[in-house]
């Protein structure tokens, strides 16, 4: 499996057309822009972008809200390349009970390193709420996929995720999120 059709993959949730009253709002809401992520390695500050993708943006946001990240696994990781995450099953196969958010994808900004990127399946309009962070420059997703967040703190927190074996990056005993909070 090639990087490109990697995270493509990664997430078989259905699609369900429309967001929440609340998202929707809060898409129009510049309130919560930052979310702190906490590792075993420490804090890691993540300013949304809501400038580019408002209502995954505020998807983050709520789900954060919620608790909803709170002790999900880093379930793919690969290095020199991301860390996903978002899926309470820890498979890669689930989401929220949210309805999926369309694409909002973009020619305006670029995967660096420390970007946040919506994880979706080959459907651009399937993004739920796995969440990916490169560790380096991945321009061949620029374009396509959603970018939600950029790591302004503690990237050297992201780069002590557990990595995982083979072309997929399954982990092993992977790293989780302690907890997640919208600011």
């Amino acid at each position: 499996m090639n990087r490109r059709s990697f995270i493509t993959t990664a997430v078989a949730t259905p699609i369900i057309t429309g967001l929440t009253m609340s998202e929707t709002a809060a898409a129009d809401t510049p309130a919560a822009t930052t979310l702190t992520m906490t590792l075993k390695y420490g804090d890691v500050t993540i300013a949304l972008r809501p400038d580019l993708a408002p209502l995954s943006a505020a998807r983050l946001a709520t789900l954060a809200g919620q608790g909803f990240y709170d002790g999900c696994k880093f379930f793919r990781v690969i290095a020199g390349f991301m860390a996903q995450t978002g899926d309470p099953t820890n498979t890669g196969a689930g989401g929220s009970q949210l309805p999926n958010v369309p694409a909002e994808f973009t020619n305006d900004a670029n995967f660096l390193t420390g970007t946040l990127g919506m994880a979706r399946t080959q459907d651009p309009n399937s993004a739920n709420s796995q969440f990916f962070i490169c560790f380096d420059p991945s321009p061949w997703l620029d374009g396509q996929y959603t970018i939600v967040g950029q790591v302004t703190a503690g990237m050297d927190a992201v780069n002590q995720i557990k990595k995982g074996v083979g072309s997929n990056g399954q982990v092993q005993d992977p790293d989780a999120i302690i907890k997640m909070t919208a600011a």
